[in-house]
């Protein structure tokens, strides 16, 4: 061989000195003994460059042994050139290369290390460094992908080194007024307002960044490129912790407006007349200068240490504080007169208006509105408008209120914010046309508020307004100029949520109309109770012919049933037999039919099933029969079909029939089927060897990737042999020790540790390697092994739980997947009970997660079923939320603790609104349950920054980690 005439040609070229280690080793047995050892690829070679030892990984590798074969005839293309240079270096000095080998799985990338043997020859071990070639790619897309993120930022990115800006973002640089180039050249000093605050800055930012810490300041001035200022929220790290000289990240954000409005809402509260304290745990945390100088307070002297020093006596502030935290717990304001007193004793009347700073956090404490009455107590006349301006007051405290300029929002209150949805300052500046809905609501919006403006009349109106979410309300607004003589000026308007209020109101109206039909509806079968008399034996004469249409067709389609079937193909069979020609049946099964039926319920499957019966029954012949098995299984019988292209002609044009899309209740639905086709008498002589054969060759059509047809060849037998085999395997698996579990990471998202664990099954087949779920839970459900199986999964899981506690490592919760056929098996509670008792595990650190299918399916047994495994002390969510049934009559009833949210909405949150909307509905209920929420399939940052806004607590996806082995999961609880 060539090779061999190389590896003399190289024995030639090598020094005399080193002529003993072209000899073979004496002992190759011992070698190839040695050789198993390793767990990687490996072999020997005489001083010729031919194997004389390799393992069994490197002979499954390649797909035979290489025994006495050349080293280089392993590898490819120009690889096998290199391993040839290589080979010679390789008999003297240790040493490694990179290189293809050809292998039973095509071309793959290795890293070759090799040793010389004692004897002569060398040794050579194989590493896959596929995964390295792929991170490398990854690793190119991914700067790629964060280069364009940095250059679209909303926020200024700069990046310093040795004390220079080396590079910034186009958004930074437009703060400032230059170009990204021009600001690369400024001096950092310049960017100062003096050079004495760019020193005080500096050395408070790398005081914190020498010690590791995040630099952040909240505000701080900046020069632009016309000499004005600005202020800015700044945060800084260093690129690679410990190492100063790697560089600093620097984010800028602009605060100049948020910082103008904060001056503007103290200026507001210092100049109030009224006195204006904070209270928090009863203690005055703040006050303005209208509270010191109502009760007696001078600047320089300190606060009373709690409210209880402005009252009388300790019986009327405990009064005044049990009324206003009932009127607190229901949302609501708290308004009173109440007598106070000043430090020096001296009583004084007021009126007292109290609402929490936040209603979602009462930790935030309370705002308190102290209005001296004690003139307008002595007059009529006083009191009046002392009543008037404190039902202003109180409007202010529950409505939202705006003040409005060119179309614009000026300034808004909380309240206003949280009627749209939006952030602290969220509302500020926005176009009042973005509030409503369409263009037609917000012009006659306007028409009717200049015509009352115009007249002198304060405008008050209902219209629909959207939330910045998409949800659109019903509101009343009421509005009127500051100054009536410009009524095109600066307004103030209030606004109130009627959503419920309408929508009462209508249920009343839907009640008084339901009850104008029953009523009519009544007096119509009264009237009709002697013609349903009459037609009573009709009735019964009908039912005896629907009796016998039901015994031979499908109750749901109206096709022929497989008793009707049965008898017209014996009856085509004869008259294909006297004719001498043939005909064809074809087996139909819709692909994914399963999915639909389960996620939009059976309702929906019901439809779908009824609209495919019609479309099959007008894409054949009038001649032929379309009947229904059962389920989403149908066959068409096509009679005097000469030859086999007569039937690629029906199979296209039942698929295109299916092709068009199905509406359904909003959905659009696309259904798709896989098609088994055989013929008489080629492929069958009888009904039971006919049908058999087709519905094999529609497997066929579905392993090739449904939605075609295949006919019958006699290898698919084989095909349904090798799936009797997986499926006998599989009855052994748990017996053998053959399944796994692995664990990926559920991530708490305030903190960004673990909170929990997902258990998942794999299934490593002997001699093939690691099975995924896909594979093999179909089976398991089809076959009723799932209920063992999973019984071992949960007893698997709790007993790693209790090893990784023993060795010290911190107890994380454990989330388990119950199927829909394990979770109605009837010992499920006591399988459960059991493994807990035994494995003595914390009931508390166990979570079942079931689908909404699964919990929909019986709903007062899965009840019940729910409520033993809670009071166990067991927690429940409900699995792939918003794909099922997504009752949320049942949902209330369930005692589940957490929902997880369908990968589906996840992976276009970025670019779907739909999505967006969806997640922040699921959230907003959640929230409203008092339900935790868990996004799976989160896999990029900007998924993770959106549901953070939307307050999701808990993700889960290959953003953080896929699923892990025992070990891994190991290792990753010890970090």
């Amino acid at each position: 061989m060539i090779w061999q005439r190389k590896a003399a040609r190289i024995q030639r070229l090598q020094p005399r000195k080193h002529l003993k280690m072209d000899r073979m080793p004496s002992q190759p047995a011992l070698v190839a003994d040695a050789l198993r050892l390793l767990g990687a690829p490996a072999c020997a070679c005489d001083g010729a460059g031919l194997i004389i030892a390799a393992n069994d990984a490197l002979g499954m590798l390649l797909g035979a042994s290489p025994l006495g074969r050349a080293l280089p005839e392993l590898f490819v293309d120009a690889a096998a050139q290199s391993a040839e240079g290589q080979l010679a270096q390789a008999l003297h000095l240790g040493c490694s290369w990179q290189g293809a080998l050809e292998t039973v799985r095509g071309r793959m990338p290795v890293l070759v290390k090799s040793q010389p043997l004692a004897e002569g020859g060398a040794s050579f071990v194989f590493a896959d460094v596929s995964a390295y070639e792929q991170g490398r790619e990854t690793l190119r897309t991914t700067v790629l992908e964060q280069r364009v993120l940095i250059e679209n930022a909303p926020v200024g990115i700069l990046f310093t080194q040795g004390g220079r800006m080396r590079s910034c973002n186009p958004r930074l640089a437009a703060m400032a007024g230059y170009t990204p180039e021009e600001l690369a050249r400024v001096a950092p000093v310049d960017m100062f307002s003096s050079p004495q605050a760019f020193i005080h800055f500096m050395d408070g930012a790398f005081g914190a960044i020498a010690q590791g810490e995040v630099f952040e300041k909240p505000g701080q001035q900046f020069r632009r490129r016309d000499g004005s200022l600005f202020w800015c929220r700044v945060r800084a790290h260093l690129v690679e912790p410990g190492r100063r000289e790697a560089g600093t990240i620097w984010i800028v954000e602009d605060v100049t407006e948020a910082r103008r409005a904060q001056l503007e809402v103290e200026a507001l509260l210092t100049n109030s007349a009224l006195a204006i304290i904070f209270t928090r745990h009863r203690a005055i945390a703040r006050c303005n200068g209208g509270f010191r100088e109502m009760f007696g307070y001078p600047a320089d002297t300190p606060l009373p240490a709690t409210v209880r020093s402005l009252y009388g006596n300790d019986a009327a502030c405990d009064a005044i504080g049990d009324a206003a935290f009932d009127q607190f717990s229901q949302g609501r304001s708290y308004t009173t007169e109440v007598e106070m007193v000043r430090a020096d004793g001296t009583p004084l009347w007021v009126q007292l208006i109290g609402f929490q700073v936040n209603p979602e956090e009462p930790a935030h404490g309370n705002a308190w509105i102290i209005e001296d009455r004690t003139r307008h107590k002595r007059s009529e006349e006083s009191l009046r408008d002392a009543l008037l301006e404190n039902q202003a007051i109180l409007d202010s405290a529950v409505l939202g209120i705006a003040v409005i300029e060119d179309g614009h929002t000026l300034h808004c209150n909380r309240k206003m914010e949280e009627l749209f949805g939006c952030g602290a300052g969220g509302i500020s500046g926005v176009s009042v046309r973005s509030l409503y809905p369409d263009v037609d609501g917000w012009q006659a919006a306007r028409t009717e508020t200049a015509r009352d403006f115009a007249a002198g009349r304060v405008h008050v109106s209902e219209h629909r307004l959207l939330r910045r979410d998409g949800e659109v309300f019903w509101a009343r607004l009421s509005g009127r100029p500051f100054d009536l003589s410009n009524p095109g000026g600066r307004s103030v308007w209030m606004v109130d949520d009627v959503t419920a209020q309408r929508e009462a109101a209508e249920e009343v109206r839907r009640a008084r109309d339901e009850l104008e039909v029953r009523v009519a509806e009544r007096t119509a079968e009264l009237a009709g109770a002697n013609a349903l008399l009459q037609d009573e034996i009709v009735e019964r004469r009908q039912a005896e012919a629907r009796v016998h249409h039901m015994a031979y067709h499908d109750s749901l389609t109206g096709l022929p049933n497989r008793a009707l079937l049965t008898d017209r193909m014996e009856q085509a069979i004869l008259a294909a037999g006297r004719s001498g020609s043939k005909l064809a049946v074809m087996f139909i099964d819709l692909d994914r039919f399963k999915n639909i039926n389960d996620s939009l319920g059976h309702l929906t499957g019901d439809y779908l099933l009824k609209e495919v019966a019609n479309r099959l029954c007008r894409a054949v012949r009038a001649s032929d029969t379309v009947a229904r098995l059962g389920g989403d299984e149908f066959v068409v019988l096509v009679p005097g079909v000469h030859a086999s292209s007569e039937c690629d002609a029906v199979g296209e044009k039942i698929i295109a029939a299916l092709a068009l899309p199905v509406p359904v209740d909003g959905h659009t639905l696309h259904i798709s089927p896989s098609i088994g086709i055989c013929l008489y008498p080629d492929d069958g002589q009888d009904v039971e060897t006919l049908m058999r054969h087709a519905d094999a060759a529609m497997y066929h059509a579905k392993a090739a990737g449904r939605n075609n047809y295949q006919f019958f060849e006699q290898h698919i037998n084989q095909a349904a042999a090798r799936h009797f085999e997986l499926e006998s395997n599989l009855r052994t698996a748990l017996a053998n020790g053959e399944f796994e579990p692995y664990y990926q990471p559920i991530m708490d998202m305030a903190t960004r540790r673990v909170h929990a664990l997902e258990v998942l099954l794999r299934w490593r087949r002997p001699g093939i390697g690691l099975a995924l779920p896909d594979d093999f839970i179909p089976i398991l459900e089809e076959n009723g092994m799932i209920v063992p199986v999973g019984e071992w999964v949960i007893r698997r899981a709790c007993e790693q739980s209790m090893a990784w506690q023993r060795q010290g490592l911190p107890a994380v919760p454990l989330a388990i997947n119950l199927s829909a056929r394990q979770f109605m098996h009837r010992a499920l509670v006591d399988s459960i009970r059991r493994i807990v008792d035994e494995t003595g595990i914390d009931p508390t650190l166990v979570e079942f997660e079931i689908t909404e299918s699964a919990l929909m399916q019986h709903s007062e047994q899965t009840l019940e079923i729910l409520g033993q495994i809670n009071r166990m002390g067991m927690r429940l969510s409900i699995d792939d939320f918003g794909t099922g049934y997504s009752s949320l009559a049942y949902l209330k009833r369930f005692p589940v603790r957490k929902i997880k949210i369908d990968r589906a909405f996840i992976r276009e949150l970025e670019a779907s609104s739909e999505d967006r909307a969806i997640v922040a509905a699921v959230m907003a209920l959640a929230n409203s349950l008092q339900l935790q929420v868990v996004a799976e399939g989160v896999e990029t940052e900007e998924q993770l920054a959106l549901l953070r806004d939307f307050g999701c607590q808990y993700v889960q996806g290959w953003l953080f980690a896929k699923a892990l082995d025992s070990e891994s999961t190991r290792a990753l609880l010890a970090a």
